[in-house]
């Protein structure tokens, strides 16, 4: 059912609640069993009362259960609420309901005026270069990209042969989730991995229990210098990659990062971009779904949702050209369509 503009004045409200209980843990405490508000609150240590009343406001949400006795229970949709859910979507609540981010969005009216990012008055940081300096939340944002990538990497592997190249540079390649499967997929490549100190540890891990760590480097650094780097590092770079990179940033600097690449890169070799691509001209379901990711890059880092068209034009002018694009099935429902982009230098 449509809402009301006065239900959607209130939009705030439901979402303010997914974060306290992403905060208090509050599907943890109830990840054994039902408990009563009482129990739940000495296990959250929070204020019986107050969170009684919380409680009752998830049930109305559907992510809790009232059962007799006073009791609540997690729902199927809550239970990746869970810390420790195979599909636990925690992270990925907690960074997009930052302070920061919820700041930004307050200056949309502002941010609309100027096509620019919100800049905090203190730090002069977007909601995404504040993310990044905090620890906590840099470690969710590449939970969160982690969780992301699973969603589409089958069908990355699937959509482009990677078994042409010999040695594949992910820049900014979070926990090394995509560039794993990667390597899985293509036994004889090799793979070098660029991102922040902070995340070496991580990504080692998840390349080690993927069982490809043999057959990739991981190197700290900003990727935004990395491609020089990647270029000298040995065996000849066949592709760079770049996974859900290029939409966190305006023109300027989207062109800043692929001029870098075209400066490196050998005739014979690719820039692949892994991005939702803006359809040119959105149906309604379309526009819903893009129209919120397009809004929420623009307020978070002052990206952006391109459409083919406009990713030709902005590799173009980092002298880049689009030879193919590649549908990549994906396993998010009522998520925008992700592509593989492949670009070669141009002249």
């Amino acid at each position: 059912m449509d809402q009301s503009l006065s239900q959607m004045s209130f939009g705030y409200i439901p979402t303010a609640m997914l974060r306290a209980a992403a905060e208090l843990k509050v599907a943890d405490a109830l990840a054994a069993g039902p408990l009563s508000a009482e129990e739940v609150a000495e296990r959250t240590d929070t204020d019986p009362a107050a969170l009684r009343r919380l409680l009752r406001a998830l049930a109305g949400l559907g992510l809790l259960a009232r059962l007799d006795g006073g009791r609540f229970a997690l729902t199927e949709l809550a239970d990746p609420l869970r810390a420790d859910a195979p599909d636990s979507a925690l992270d990925d609540i907690l960074l997009s309901t930052t302070p920061e981010l919820w700041r930004a969005w307050g200056e949309l009216s502002q941010i609309v005026r100027t096509g620019r990012a919100a800049r905090h008055p203190d730090t002069g940081l977007t909601a995404f270069e504040a993310a990044l300096r905090d620890a906590g939340h840099a470690a969710r944002f590449r939970a969160a990209k982690a969780l992301n990538s699973r969603e589409y990497t089958a069908g990355v592997t699937g959509a482009y042969d990677f078994s042409r190249l010999r040695t594949l540079v992910d820049l900014g390649g979070d926990e090394g989730t995509l560039l794993a499967a990667v390597l899985t997929a293509a036994p004889a490549l090799r793979g070098v991995l660029y991102e922040r100190a902070d995340a070496v540890q991580a990504t080692t891990a998840a390349l080690t229990r993927a069982g490809v760590a043999n057959r990739c480097r991981v190197v700290a650094g900003d990727f935004a210098t990395a491609p020089e780097a990647g270029a000298n590092a040995g065996p000849p770079v066949d592709a760079y990659l770049f996974n859900h990179v290029i939409r966190d940033h305006d023109d300027e600097h989207a062109r800043a990062l692929l001029r870098a690449c075209r400066a490196v890169v050998s005739p014979a070799a690719r820039v692949l971009l892994v991005e939702t691509v803006l359809p040119a001209v959105p149906s309604a379901a379309e526009s819903a779904s893009y129209g919120l990711t397009d809004l929420n890059n623009l307020v978070y880092a002052g990206g952006r949702e391109r459409t083919e068209a406009e990713y030709r034009e902005l590799l173009a002018t980092a002298g880049l050209t689009l030879t193919a694009v590649f549908d990549v099935p994906t396993t998010a429902a009522g998520m925008p369509d992700y592509h593989l982009i492949e670009a070669r230098p141009g002249a």
